[in-house]
């Protein structure tokens, strides 16, 4: 990294179809900064095996995070794109952050809490999650993670691991922060709750136009008014509020004909990147995944080196 640049890391979980709410909250955020940095994507597939029980499913979804990450436009010769699991200093440093904080610390998680709430099983890796996701942060020196605002809470997380492991063994860690688009901090999904996988109400970034319909089409709407809210907040996110004010002035109280409108806006945003990406090859991927990964292993390398011998662990 040179004094000029700052470092920039992000990361997705390789756990199913992206979604709209994904590109504004994270991906968009990161894609308009990311060639003034020093920028790392990682491929979270450790932070999936949390919920994702299908090593099949797993494998392919490792293949299509990198494929989504082309297909909007990354250039791979200007990040170090990476998968998470090759670099085991991830696992390492996540296991040392964790003897530094407290129990009743993980146990305030806003991810955990809600994610057990709706039914998913409260295993260990999901309650040390926000270690893990600190680990991957701080092992690069990170200076900004872009994230949706509700990812806030782990980016505080990893900013106090790194604090509390510089003033038990002296300064060795950056201490980041997070980069919101207060604009898209939340994406509404198709219920008007935040768009999710979780809450079956997402619409599909790199879906096809039926699939974008269908998932349009089901948005919940409030009949009390003439503009249906959670379209419109939908709309904003892919036109100027100016341009859309004369299209829901012309339509009011016809829902039907403004989801048609924002189905066309959503298809000619995706379409390009839709076609990006199927002509992605998975050879491509292996070659960026692996160059990748050895760029991220030898900074990950030195930078456990360091931690080893500050925390007492390497024979002199």
């Amino acid at each position: 990294m040179t004094d000029a640049k700052k470092r920039i890391f992000t990361g997705l979980q390789s756990s199913g179809q992206l979604h709209i709410g994904n590109y504004f909250g994270a991906l968009k955020p990161f894609l308009d900064s990311y060639q003034n940095f020093d920028s790392f994507l990682m491929v979270a597939d450790y932070h999936a095996l949390t919920s994702l029980k299908d090593p099949v499913a797993v494998r392919e979804s490792i293949y299509n995070v990198v494929r989504d990450y082309l297909a909007i436009g990354v250039d791979p010769s200007k990040a170090v794109i990476f998968q998470q699991s090759r670099v085991s200093e991830h696992t390492e440093l996540a296991w040392i952050l964790e003897c530094l904080v407290s129990v009743s610390m993980l146990e305030l998680g806003h991810a955990y809490k809600d994610k057990v709430a709706k039914g998913l099983e409260a295993n260990a890796g999901l309650f040390n999650y926000p270690m893990l996701m600190a680990a991957d942060i701080i092992l690069y020196d990170t200076d900004i993670v872009p994230v949706g605002a509700d990812q806030r809470q782990h980016v505080e997380y990893a900013r106090e691991a790194a604090a509390k492991f510089n003033i038990a063994y002296g300064k060795t860690f950056v201490e980041p922060k997070e980069l919101i688009a207060d604009s898209v901090a939340i994406v509404p999904g198709t219920d008007g709750k935040k768009m999710s996988k979780s809450y079956g109400n997402t619409i599909p970034l790199f879906g096809t136009r039926e699939e974008i319909s269908k998932a349009v089409m089901s948005i919940v709407t409030d009949s009390s008014g003439e503009r249906p809210e959670h379209v419109y907040a939908i709309h904003k996110l892919f036109r100027a509020e100016e341009e859309l004010a004369p299209i829901y002035e012309a339509n009011k109280g016809k829902y039907k004909a403004l989801k048609e409108a924002l189905i066309e806006d959503i298809d000619a945003f995706v379409a390009p990147m839709r076609e990006r990406r199927a002509a992605i090859t998975d050879e491509e991927i292996k070659h960026i995944i692996a160059e990748g990964s050895e760029k991220a292993k030898a900074i990950a390398s030195a930078k456990m080196a360091d931690v080893r011998g500050k925390v007492g662990v390497t024979l002199l």
